[in-house]
Order: structure tokens, then sequence, then C-alpha cells
């Protein structure tokens, strides 16, 4: 048995030894011949023939490759996986933080306009309570008596006239809307007719122009202003515009509606005017 195990060793050596020797001479014949020498053509058929199947298998064998990226995609660590859904999150805060930043300038820029077109000392202050049906004719703002509010004082959006005080605690002031059916301010329409009258809120949050004479002559559309009388609102402040007109021929004054421009649901700020206003003649303000 050993000598079988023997031999066969002894076999294979020299055939490995022959491979060698074999292997070296094609390598030297392979340099010396010429481009066009036997062993470079045979190696030139064997790409041509080897080309297309190797073609073919890495065609064949690109669905599994792509399987196996597939399987090393899942295998992202659990949490790296979170840390992106954290980042995503957060990501998505700060947008919302820079829109609300960005809509707020946009606001407030507003009612630095109108401060600097009023050129009147007022104080700004945000919206803290607003109404929560058309019954309920206030909202609450954060500034009180420590900012010098007083009852009375008016309050203004960007858009226009947005009622007065009439509730006042050291942090917290509550304003009496203009819709309010308390309401009640001098009014007076920009037109060439100039007609007067009393601007008043309702049960159901809408405005009317009262004791409007017939010959003053509005027109839908027409923009309703502050008229200055009665000390409480400085002239000039826009109430709104005239959206509807009837005239009853019993009645000496016309039937005004009147649409505030003031979104009472969106506003966030206001500026709540703390100068005394000066009485430009007889008038009216809210009611008690």
């Amino acid at each position: 048995m050993a000598a079988l195990q023997s031999d066969s060793s002894r076999g294979s050596f020299i055939v490995l030894g022959a491979l060698l020797v074999a292997a070296l001479l094609l390598t030297t014949l392979y340099f010396r011949e010429g481009p066009g020498g036997p062993l470079h053509r045979t190696r030139t058929g064997v790409l041509a023939v080897s080309a297309p199947l190797e073609q073919a298998g890495s065609w064949l064998t690109s669905p599994l490759r792509a399987v196996g990226d597939f399987a090393g995609d899942l295998a992202v660590s659990r949490n790296d996986l979170a840390a992106l859904r954290v980042q995503n999150v957060e990501l998505r805060q700060q947008i919302a933080s820079l829109a609300e930043a960005k809509a707020e300038n946009t606001r407030l820029g507003a009612l630095l306009d109108l401060k600097r077109a009023l050129q009147l000392p007022m104080s700004a202050a945000r919206v803290i309570g607003r109404p929560t049906s058309s019954w309920e004719g206030s909202l609450v703002i954060d500034k009180g008596s420590d900012a010098g509010f007083k009852p009375g004082m008016p309050v203004i959006a960007a858009q226009g006239l947005l009622g007065q005080l009439v509730e006042v605690a050291p942090n917290a002031s509550k304003v009496r809307l203009l819709t309010d059916r308390r309401s009640g301010v001098a009014a007076l329409i920009q037109s060439s007719a100039r007609g007067r009258g009393i601007v008043r809120g309702s049960i159901e949050g809408g405005l009317s122009l009262d004791f409007l004479d017939r010959g003053s002559n509005p027109k839908v559309s027409d923009t309703v202003v502050t008229s200055g009388i009665g000390g409480i609102f400085p002239k000039g402040i826009v109430i709104g515009d005239i959206s509807f007109i009837r005239d009853r021929r019993a009645d000496p004054f016309l039937d005004v509606v009147v649409t505030s421009r003031v979104p009472i649901q969106d506003v966030e700020e206001i500026l709540v005017i703390t100068a005394p206003i000066p009485d430009t003649g007889a008038g009216t303000g809210a009611s008690p």
C-alpha cells in the first residue's frame, strides 16, 4: 500500500513539473514571436469566442447582483435608520419655523407701516384669545395696565379698525370688536359726497352704516373710514367697504351694509393707540 502511494506522489510531481516546463516554454515563445505568430492568433481567437459568453453570463447574473445590493442596503443598521428619521423631523421643524418667522415678519412690517402713516403713539400686543362664535364679540391680548393700557383705547390691525379696550388687567386686556352689537363709531365715506353716519355692530357680527343721508349718494365698494368725531377713534382709520345699499322710501336714511377688512379669525398682532384722541365734534363711541 505504501509503495502505491509513493508511486502516485512521484507521478504527480512529474506531471506538475512537465506543466511548469510547458508553461515556461509557451510564455517564452509568446513573447519572442511577432504579433502575427500562432500563439497570438490562438489567443485572439479564444478571446473572440469567450467575449460573447462572458457578456451573456454577466447579463444572466445581473439580477442576482441587484438582489445582493438590495440585501446589502437592507443590512443598514436600525440605529442609522432611526438617526435619519430624527434628522428628517428636525429639518421639517426648521422649515416650519422659517415659514412662521417669515409670515410674522410680514405681519409686523404691515403694522409698522401703519404706525408710521398714522404718526400716533402706539403699543403692539399679541392676540392670546379670540372669539369662539359670532355671539362673542371680543378677543384678549397679552398686555394690560403694566403697558399703560386703559379702557376705551382704540385697537387697530394692519387692515383697519378692530375695536377698543373694555377691560384691562395688569398683563392682559379684553378688546371689544367693532362687529360687537354694543360697538359704534362715527364714520365717513371716502368719496366726493363725504357722507357721514355711525357704523354699528350686530348680533350676527356684521356692520351697518346708520343715519346715512340719501344725498350722500354712496356706492358699493366705497371705503368707509373713521371721521374722528367723538374723540375716541382718530380720523382716517379704515373701517371697511360698502357691500350693500338699499333705499327704503319710507325711511329718511339709507340701509347700508359695511364689510370689515380685518380678518378677525386670523389676526395675531395688533396696535393699541395710547395717546388721547382730540374730539373733532359731537359723536358717539362704543356703548357701555
